[in-house]
């Protein structure tokens, strides 16, 4: 057997691959076209409305270029307004249409629900640690990241 196969990145990215696709075929069995990073930025939006697509990247770990076209389809979809931001033309500022707001209620429950799917075979205490281990190496590794997580300072002792 390969060393590859125990080596964390490969992992990491398999890892990936099996949230992917338990978090679209999930999404597709409720009847939704939606994707994780869609589904993070409408999570993101109810909590901070008002804030403008830099912003958003950064909240959700993602570089500019992608953000763009998540929220162009989000808008397509109805589910977000974008407007210019009268402080700085520049920026759009961005706000969940109402249509939005419900479908991330009724999705909040299911995409709960879809986290043990995505670790299959853990016991719950298993789980809590696997997510505090990669919380862990997810936070101190954060500035090598491509696109990093950028919290506003009053959110940053949460992480």
């Amino acid at each position: 057997m390969s060393e590859i196969y125990t080596m964390p990145g490969h992992l990491i990215r398999r890892l990936q691959q099996i949230s992917i696709s338990v978090f679209a075929d999930r999404m597709k069995s409720l009847g939704h076209d939606l994707t994780a990073p869609q589904f993070a930025t409408l999570a993101v939006l109810s909590k901070s409305p008002g804030i403008d697509q830099a912003t958003l990247a950064g909240l959700i770990a993602h570089d500019r270029p992608t953000i763009g076209g998540v929220v162009e389809r989000l808008e397509a979809k109805g589910l977000l307004t974008r407007r210019r931001n009268e402080k700085d033309r520049r920026a759009m500022v961005l706000d969940l249409t109402n249509t939005g707001a419900a479908l991330l209620e009724s999705l909040v429950p299911e995409v709960r629900a879809l986290q043990d799917d995505i670790l299959p075979g853990l016991s719950e205490a298993e789980r809590r640690e696997f997510v505090r281990l990669a919380a862990k190496v997810a936070k101190i590794g954060n500035d090598a990241a491509r696109a990093p997580m950028v919290l506003p300072p009053d959110a940053q002792d949460a992480t």
